[in-house]
Order: C-alpha cells, then structure tokens, then sequence
C-alpha cells in the first residue's frame, strides 16, 4: 500500500478549518495544481457530494482527479475517495483542537492494483507532494 501523512497546527479553529476543507472549491486556493474544479452532483459539504476537478498531470497535461465526500464529521473529519484518473487514493483530513487553533492531518492512501504496481513509487511521491500542501493551507487559512 502506498501512504502519505503530514501534520500541522492552523491558528483557526476546527469549525473554520473544517468549513474551508469541506468546501471542495477551495482547493485552487491552497492545492498547487488544481486547475479547474466544479460540484458535480449531491449537496456541497456532505457525504456523496462528487467534485469534478481538472489538475497538472506529468508535464502539465490535465489529468481527472474527480473525487467524492465519504466521511462528513463536521470539526473533526472529513473523507474522500478519488473516483476519476490514473491513481485513485482515499484520503482523511482529522482534526484536532490545539492550544490556539486545530491540529490537521492529512492522510492519502492506495492499493495500487496491476500496472499501477509500477509506477507505486511515483505514485507515492505525488502523493506525499499533495500532503506537504498543508504548509499552504495554513498559510491561507492564518492570512484570513
């Protein structure tokens, strides 16, 4: 299995935080590489909510990176599954209170299957590269 975690505390609290991670057309503002991104059906914030979202593949060619609310826990947890592109993570942000703001975590995993064994490696690096944008998300979210 391929896995990517990383940690941050954001001087906000976990509903402000949460309220920002759940709105899926945020993520231009902290996600480096996300080019286009829309509500492609259910209700925004929930659970079964799908995002359709356009991003830099290898080269900068747009790649799908469509993905859909699974978890919906509002301040403390909120659950994805890519459904659309070549690698199809599950990914969790946990949130945590802290002194001063909320702890986040961001955690991306995937069982590659067949050929997608091959490239794990690659497939690894973005998805660490995708966690790391954390640093980002602090950064707009403590800007206000």
């Amino acid at each position: 299995m391929a896995r990517a975690e990383n940690e941050t505390t954001i001087e906000r609290s976990p509903e402000d935080v949460y309220a920002f991670l759940a709105d899926g057309l945020n993520n231009p503002r902290w996600r480096k590489g996300v080019q286009e991104i829309a509500l492609k059906s259910g209700t925004p914030r929930s659970v079964g909510a799908v995002y359709s979202q356009t991003l830099s593949g290898p080269g900068g060619r747009p790649i799908a990176g469509d993905y859909e609310i699974t978890r919906a826990e509002p301040s403390t947890n909120l659950g994805f599954q890519v459904v659309a592109g070549p690698a199809r993570p599950t990914g969790e942000y946990q949130l945590t209170p802290a002194p001063n703001g909320t702890t986040v975590r961001f955690v991306l995993d995937l069982q590659p299957r067949g050929l997608m064994r091959i490239v794990a490696p690659l497939v690894t690096r973005t998805m660490r590269s995708e966690v790391s944008q954390l640093a980002r998300l602090k950064a707009v979210l403590e800007a206000g």
